[in-house]
């Protein structure tokens, strides 16, 4: 799933060692990510597919 911090919010990325940049990244879906959304620390965005030509 594709998760970014809401503003201003420094959220650890446990299985990579840093913090989630503020444009998002593709993470693994885990309860730790869910706590983190239920917290309000970050959101889950939904990327459209690539279309086909």
């Amino acid at each position: 799933m594709f998760v970014k911090p809401l503003k201003g919010r420094s959220v650890p990325d446990p299985a990579r060692g840093d913090l989630l940049p503020s444009e998002g990244r593709n993470v693994e879906e885990s309860s730790y990510w869910f706590r983190r959304i239920a917290a309000g620390d970050v959101v889950r965005v939904k990327q459209d597919k690539a279309k086909k030509s």
